[in-house]
């Protein structure tokens, strides 16, 4: 179960291109829940947070209702940098 996970201090430490096409699994703690869409997601390793965007109409209301501060997600994904004005690559 945790043997493909990738804690976020190392992901953050890695080139955003390194991981380009490749799914990775990161589990953690929800830090915030905002929008029903992004979730900061921190796993101890490191102070800063992962965002992790949960695609809209994906997912059902009932589990969505079940994100709040300081529940344990366990979530595999695209790594995808950050396109937001003025912020690094990792968000």
């Amino acid at each position: 179960m945790f043997n493909k996970r990738i804690k976020i201090k190392t992901l953050l430490a890695q080139d955003p291109e390194s991981y380009r096409e490749q799914e990775v699994t990161v589990m953690g703690w929800v830090r915030t829940f905002r929008n029903n869409q992004f979730i900061a997601l921190n796993d101890g390793s490191t102070n800063t947070n992962l965002q992790v965007v949960a695609e809209l109409g994906k997912f059902d209301e009932s589990l969505l209702k079940r994100i709040t501060t300081s529940a344990s997600l366990k979530v595999t994904g695209a790594i995808v940098p950050s396109l937001g004005k003025g912020q690094k690559p990792w968000s």
